[in-house]
């Protein structure tokens, strides 16, 4: 069972992209907090933030992908209204 995920077991989860993008956003608050903070600490926190952004848009783009493909081969998803997954077993 997923705890975060939309699945057949979890039907009020979200979609993947969806909690990613709500993250990156968090993170983007988080560093404008602290932008104009230059104490050395604060600079490498914000250096480290950035690149979690990147990896955060990277891993956005790359689920919006999976559901594009899934959309595209099968349809919709149904799980919500009680159908099986698109692809793996239930």
């Amino acid at each position: 069972m997923t705890r975060f995920l939309k699945s057949d077991s979890n039907p009020d989860g979200r979609k993947l992209e969806d909690i990613l993008l709500e993250l990156r956003a968090d993170v983007l608050v988080r560093c404008t907090k602290i932008s104009e903070d230059h104490r050395p600490e604060a600079l490498r926190v914000l250096a480290n933030n950035m690149k979690v952004l990147e990896h955060l848009t990277q891993a956005i783009e790359l689920a919006q992908d999976s559901t594009n493909v899934l959309d595209r081969a099968f349809g919709p998803s149904e799980v919500e209204d009680g159908g099986a997954p698109r692809i793996g077993v239930a």
